[in-house]
């Protein structure tokens, strides 16, 4: 079909970057191609539009773009109008595939700025310069954008783009959002999941800076942002130096969150496992010494069923016996491990984190081929994951200093979420069930065996 025949014509309208959001840009391209449309009298059958989007990453979803090419192959119109050909595309296997409906189909199709007649070689010859021309304009804007952030990195400087929570673009603090981003470190470092800060948040009514409940998921992203410990980036990976802005959390709080974060057994939930009760998980039975689970909301049972234990008398005598505890004169002994405790096992993640980085400089360089690669990767990552395991079993014991500095140590406990509750039990004792006396209403404490960790002394005494 020529295009002085062509009768229906659908228009694709799209910008990389809406600044404004009113859409000004795509209402310029549309009246454009109207104008176009209603110059040769053809009829508008079809308008597809992608705002925000670009062209020039074949990886990204265009919807619009995508329903265009579904409307065409399903022979919905056959002349196609747009602002110009890199408003279509910047990718040349997609010309390709334009340039051959033009050819076996007739397609016109029609810029802004003249014809492209894809079914002449003329044609397609300016249709594949100006492509060229365009992707390489990308190419250049995308290497110099690469460089410049590379050189902010290196000079400890923030990198430009979307602005951080709790930081201005140009790195300085914005205090109401770094007092929040503190609070999810401290939160998490206590022993709280990611889903139970977030239902937090939700429940006191704080919201994202784009007024969004917050998800366990963008938590996350605050939580693994090493720029939140003053550590310069560059592609998102730390790149050894310290950047020019303040930090808001300590290095030894962020490398405790990360230890926890990466702990293999959180790998399978990426929120973390927010337990709904006391002991799910938590305590053992006194016969197999599995963890015991919640059945029916109400009652704990190991998988073997040995024991099968009425839930909520369970859950209020061990809460008496760690009230009792942190109401003890010697109390102060149970604060969590000192810094110069953790430091040794921060410092050997940092040693297998530079071994990793060796190996993987190694392999970049072909010194090493991909078995060897794999298996010395394998080997370190086991080594970090029982390191990441101990920081992790230590950094417990956050959730009871917090408790322990407080003017009412019994009632910071009972006041404290469940996520936190668990925590300190779990710094302070090891709760084993027993079965209970069979066909007896009355709980028995004996049948419930509180073993206080080392270091922790009697726990029930």
């Amino acid at each position: 079909m020529s295009m002085a025949s062509a009768q229906r014509a659908a228009t694709y309208l799209r910008i990389s970057l809406d600044q404004t959001g009113e859409g000004l840009a795509i209402a310029r391209q549309r009246r454009e191609c109207v104008k176009i449309i209603k110059q040769r009298g053809w009829k508008l059958v079809g308008e597809f539009v992608d705002n925000s989007i670009s062209a020039s990453d074949a990886r990204k979803n265009r919807p619009g773009y995508d329903a265009l090419v579904k409307a065409y192959e399903a022979g919905d119109f056959d002349a196609l109008v747009c602002y110009d050909l890199d408003r279509l595309t910047r990718q040349p296997r997609q010309l390709e595939d334009w340039i051959d409906a033009a050819e076996d189909r007739g397609l016109a199709l029609v810029t802004a700025n003249g014809e492209a007649d894809l079914t002449t070689d003329g044609g397609r010859m300016f249709a594949r310069v100006k492509l060229a021309v365009a992707r390489a304009e990308v190419d250049r804007k995308s290497r110099r954008q690469r460089d410049a952030a590379s050189q902010r990195a290196r000079l400890g400087r923030p990198p430009l783009g979307v602005r951080l929570t709790g930081y201005t673009p140009k790195g300085e603090i914005v205090p109401a959002e770094a007092d929040l981003v503190c609070r999810m470190f401290q939160m998490f470092h206590a022993g709280e999941s990611l889903k139970s800060i977030a239902r937090t948040l939700t429940n006191e009514g704080v919201t994202t800076r784009g007024r969004k409940p917050w998800h366990p998921s963008t938590i996350r992203t605050i939580l693994v942002n090493p720029r939140y410990a003053g550590r310069a980036i560059y592609q998102g990976k730390p790149t050894g130096k310290l950047g020019n802005w303040e930090p808001i959390v300590s290095d030894d709080v962020f490398d405790v969150v990360q230890a926890k974060l990466n702990d293999p057994r959180r790998v399978s939930n990426r929120e973390g496992t927010d337990r709904k009760h006391l002991g799910s998980g938590l305590f053992l039975c006194g016969i197999c010494e599995a963890p015991v689970s919640s059945w029916s909301q109400n009652r704990y049972v190991c998988r073997e069923r040995h024991v099968n234990r009425a839930r909520v008398p369970v859950d209020n005598w061990v809460r008496t016996v760690i009230v009792a505890r942190l109401q003890r004169e010697d109390m102060a002994d149970l604060l969590a491990p000192t810094e110069s405790e953790l430091a040794p096992l921060l410092a050997e993640v940092e040693q297998l984190q530079n071994r990793l980085a060796r190996i993987e400089a190694d392999y970049d360089a072909d010194l090493i081929d991909g078995y060897r690669y794999a298996s010395a990767t394998e080997r370190v990552r086991a080594e970090r994951a029982v390191i990441e395991r101990k920081i992790a079993a230590h950094s417990s014991g956050a959730a009871l200093g917090e408790i322990l500095n407080s003017p009412d140590p019994a009632a910071a406990f009972f006041g404290a979420g469940l996520m936190a509750q668990r925590a300190v039990i779990d710094a302070l004792c090891v709760v084993r069930l027993l079965p209970g006396t069979r066909y007896s209403r009355v709980f028995n404490k004996d049948t419930v065996a509180i073993t206080p960790k080392k270091g922790a002394k009697d726990a029930q005494r």
